[in-house]
């Protein structure tokens, strides 16, 4: 499924964030936001590195369904969201951002994750989601052309499998 960028990129790095290392440096995140192609990118300190994985983990009941969503998502924005407003930095196409491009990097990110969110819930709820494997607490935004991901990879999927079918056989 194609999600404008916010739904799409927005959303794909809240999950990232989620499934990030919580003991992850500011360099961790920096290169998590870097592989995502977030711009501009800034700089993080110990401690905006600590306030990002402590959102991170605010993100993650969105993925597991163990709030409200719309409820938990709109407290995201209130607390994190800015006036919207277009922007062309980095010789990028217009394109709309929630926070002025001179906020703190951790400012920005809440904002863009918080927005992206937003999009996928309006869009299609049921894209994100949480790997159904026990034990593995990866989250995802499903962009699948049907819609029925269950979990984070094939190799969850398969050990869920292979665990299934020794549990027939026993």
């Amino acid at each position: 499924m194609h999600f404008n960028p916010y739904g799409g990129a927005a959303a794909q790095l809240a999950a990232s964030l989620v499934n990030a290392d919580r003991a992850a440096t500011a360099d961790d995140l920096l290169t998590l936001l870097r592989d995502h192609a977030y711009k501009p990118l800034g700089t993080l300190s110990p401690a905006q590195a600590r306030d990002l994985l402590a959102w991170a983990r605010r993100l993650e009941p969105v993925f597991t369904g163990e709030v409200d969503r719309v409820a938990h998502v709109n407290t995201l924005l209130a607390e994190a969201a800015a006036r919207p407003y277009i922007s062309t930095h980095d010789g990028r196409a217009p394109h709309l951002h929630f926070a002025p491009e001179t906020a703190p990097t951790p400012d920005r990110v809440r904002a863009f994750t918080a927005s992206g969110l937003a999009h996928v819930l309006c869009e299609d709820p049921g894209r994100l989601g949480h790997c159904a494997r026990p034990g593995c607490g990866t989250v995802y935004v499903d962009t699948s052309r049907n819609g029925r991901r269950r979990y984070c990879t094939t190799r969850c999927a398969n050990r869920e499998q292979v665990a299934r079918h020794r549990r027939r056989a026993a």
